[in-house]
C-alpha cells in the first residue's frame, strides 16, 4: 500500500532550547556540590546530575530549523510519523530521524548524467553531486527518420512520503522516466508533416503538452508533479541532415512556384475579362492564346521580362 504524506505541525523550538540549556548548565553546577558532599548521597547526586545533563543534550537533538520551501520527513525507528512543511524553528522527539526534502521547483534537461557525491570514511563530502549538461537523444521518428531530440522538464516534489518511500532515488527516477517518455513520444509522431497532421516540428505546443502528460503519468507514484516540459532541441541526425535540408528546400520551392502559378493564372483571367468587358480589343483564339502565353511567361519567370518591340508589320 502506498505511503501517503501526513502533515504535522510540531511545537516551537525556543522554549525547549532554553529548557535544555538551562538544565545542562544547572546540573553542571550540581556536580561540584555533589563532590563536596561526598558519601553515598553525593555520589547519587552526581549520577543524577550526569543523567540529567545527558537528557538535556539529547533533547537538543530534537531542534530543527526549516527554511522556506523545505520540509522534514520524520521517522521513529523506521516508522513514518509525518512531514513538517512549516517554516520556522521547531522541536520534535529527539529520537526522530529527520530527512530533508526540498519542495523547490527544479528543472533539468534530458540526456544529462549525474555523478553521485563522494564521502570519506568520516562522512565528510569530498565531491558534491554534479549533473552534466544535457545531450540530445538519437531516436527514430514515426517515419523511421533518425532525429536528435531533447527536452527541459520543470518539476517539484508534492508528496514527500511517496518521493522517499515509493522509489529508491526520486531525482534519478524523474530523469530516467522523462528520458523514456521523450523517446516514446518521438516514435509516435513524424518530424514534419505536409498534410497538417500533428508533427514534432509543426505542433510544438501540442507535443509539449502531450510530453508533460506522459511524464506525469510515469511519475504518478513518485510524489512528483511536472509543471512544464518543453522541447529544447530538435533536428535531423547529422547523417541525414543534408538530404533532409535539400528535401525541405525542394518542398519550399515547389510551394512557392505553386503559389506563383495560381496568382499568375488569376491575373491572366482578370486581364482577359477586363479586355472583353470594356471592348478594348477584339482577340481571335490564336491571339488570345499568344497573349495568355506571354503573360504567363512574364508573371511566372524568376527574372525581369525583356520586351521585344516589333519594328515592322
Amino acid at each position: 500500500m502506498p505511503v501517503k504524506e501526513k502533515t504535522i505541525v510540531p511545537q516551537a523550538g525556543w522554549i525547549p532550547l532554553f529548557v535544555c540549556l538551562a538544565l545542562v548548565f544547572a546540573l553542571i553546577a550540581v556536580i561540584p556540590v555533589g563532590a563536596s558532599i561526598g558519601g553515598g548521597f553525593g555520589a547519587l547526586l552526581i549520577i543524577l546530575a550526569v543523567a540529567g545533563i545527558l537528557c538535556g543534550l539529547i533533547g537538543l537533538f530534537g531542534l530543527m530549523a526549516i527554511a522556506p520551501n523545505d520540509s522534514r520527513v520524520l521517522l521513529l525507528f523506521g516508522e513514518y510519523k509525518g512531514t513538517t512543511v512549516e517554516t520556522g524553528f521547531f522541536w520534535v522527539n529527539p529520537f526522530y530521524s529527520k530527512k530533508k526534502v526540498s519542495l523547490r521547483i527544479r528543472n533539468f534537461e534530458t540526456g544529462s548524467s549525474t555523478s553521485p557525491e563522494q564521502k570519506d570514511a568520516a562522512g565528510q563530502i569530498l565531491k558534491n553531486k554534479t549533473r552534466t549538461s544535457g545531450k540530445p537523444s538519437k531516436v527514430n521518428d514515426r517515419d523511421g527518420n533518425p532525429i536528435d531530440i531533447s527536452a527541459v522538464v520543470v518539476w517539484k516534489v508534492t508528496d514527500t512520503a511517496e518521493a522517499l518511500f515509493e522509489v529508491d532515488d526520486y531525482e534519478d527516477f524523474v530523469a530516467v522516466q522523462s528520458e523514456a517518455a521523450l523517446r516514446s513520444l518521438a516514435t509516435r509522431y513524424p518530424y514534419d508533416s505536409e498534410d497538417h497532421e500533428v508533427s514534432l516540428r509543426g505542433s510544438t505546443d501540442e507535443i509539449c503538452n502531450k510530453l508533460r502528460e506522459d511524464i506525469q503519468e510515469r511519475l504518478a507514484d513518485a510524489g512528483v508533479t511536472v509543471s512544464e516540459s518543453r522541447i529544447s532541441h530538435l533536428a535531423y541526425a547529422p547523417e541525414i541532415a543534408a538530404a533532409m535540408l535539400q528535401r525541405q528546400q525542394a518542398g519550399a520551392i515547389v510551394a512557392a512556384r505553386t503559389k506563383i502559378v495560381d496568382g499568375a493564372v488569376g491575373m491572366v483571367d482578370m486581364a482577359l475579362e477586363h479586355l472583353n468587358r470594356d471592348n478594348i480589343v477584339d482577340l481571335d483564339p490564336q491571339q488570345r492564346a499568344t497573349l495568355v502565353s506571354n503573360l504567363l511567361v512574364i508573371l511566372c519567370s524568376d527574372r525581369h521580362a525583356q520586351p521585344v518591340v516589333q519594328a515592322s508589320s
